[in-house]
């Protein structure tokens, strides 16, 4: 693993603040890099956000025209929706640099957009996802992968990650026998 990933997350016109907020935690708590995103309707309504841990303090979150423009040379565009032809998440291989791109919560990917992409990625489910769970699903696998290397591991990352509220730990019946 390279410290030198990048991750990013594309979306197209979000719509609800609420699923910004909540893929704004995902983005901190899995490591991304920045988000973008396009249309006009989350500037409108980024007032009601919900980003509760404040990782848009630390992940560049920013408006742009085209999220296929806007991405560095050597960052892999890679579709995640209901695309026909599609690679079902559980057999794709993350390339190390992507901007994940991600439709709006009432429609999909622009055709233009897909014929530009590097890959196009469905999470196998009945029926769609809500868009704040598609990214943390996808950040999951990533990491999951190990292309997301987080710097603590175990009790230790447990111990950083929880909230002043969370003291609890597991100790197995054998601990005890």
């Amino acid at each position: 693993m390279t410290e030198k990933t990048s991750v990013g997350i594309g979306l197209i016109n979000p719509k609800s603040p609420t699923n910004v907020g909540a893929i704004m935690r995902a983005a901190g708590c899995f490591g991304a890099n920045y988000v973008l995103y396009t249309g006009q309707r989350y500037s409108k309504a980024a007032k009601f956000h919900t980003d509760t841990k404040q990782a848009s303090q630390h992940i560049p979150l920013r408006g742009v025209d085209n999220l296929a423009t806007a991405v560095s040379a050597g960052v892999k565009i890679v579709c995640v929706d209901l695309i026909e032809g599609a690679v079902a998440l559980p057999d794709f291989t993350h390339p190390e640099h992507a901007l994940y791109v991600f439709g709006p919560e009432d429609g999909t990917i622009n055709q233009s957009i897909i014929d530009a992409a590097d890959a196009a990625v469905y999470i196998p489910t009945k029926g769609c996802l809500n868009l704040a769970a598609t990214v943390n699903v996808v950040l999951y696998d990533r990491q999951a992968k190990n292309l997301t290397s987080l710097s603590a591991n175990g009790d230790e990352l447990i111990r950083a990650s929880r909230d002043v509220n969370n003291r609890v730990a597991f100790k197995s019946q054998g601990a005890n026998s």
